[in-house]
């Protein structure tokens, strides 16, 4: 039986450069939002008794993230850390990196990347 791939949508470099723009803003958002959690508090004191509050709001947003990269079509492969899959491993970034400069195969992952240039 042959290996199911088509959910799985594969991108040209010019394709994941297309979607570059939105995965970086929706990034920006998320990180935006995460720091606000934290900033809108008084206190040390308040940050320490609401710490649970505050790091449930925090993941909140972190899933509501990758939900939505997850929808583009690429891969959340950690908090801010998303690959695009070219067919024959993955074109990499992280936030705040400012483009697509990484590749990596399947099998090596983020600690194999290597520059694209």
């Amino acid at each position: 039986m042959a290996k199911k791939q088509s959910s799985k949508r594969i991108f040209s470099y010019d394709d994941a450069l297309n979607t570059f723009p939105l995965v970086r803003d929706l990034t920006a958002a998320a990180m935006r939002q995460i720091e606000a959690v934290a900033t809108n508090l008084a206190s040390r004191d308040e940050l320490d008794s609401r710490r649970e509050e505050i790091e449930e709001a925090q993941e909140k947003v972190v899933r509501a993230w990758a939900r939505e990269v997850t929808a583009i079509g690429c891969e959340v492969k950690g908090a801010w850390l998303v690959d695009w899959d070219s067919g024959n491993g993955y074109y990499c970034w992280q936030f705040p990196e400012p483009s697509i400069s990484y590749f990596h195969t399947y099998d090596e992952g983020f600690a194999g990347r290597i520059p694209l240039n």
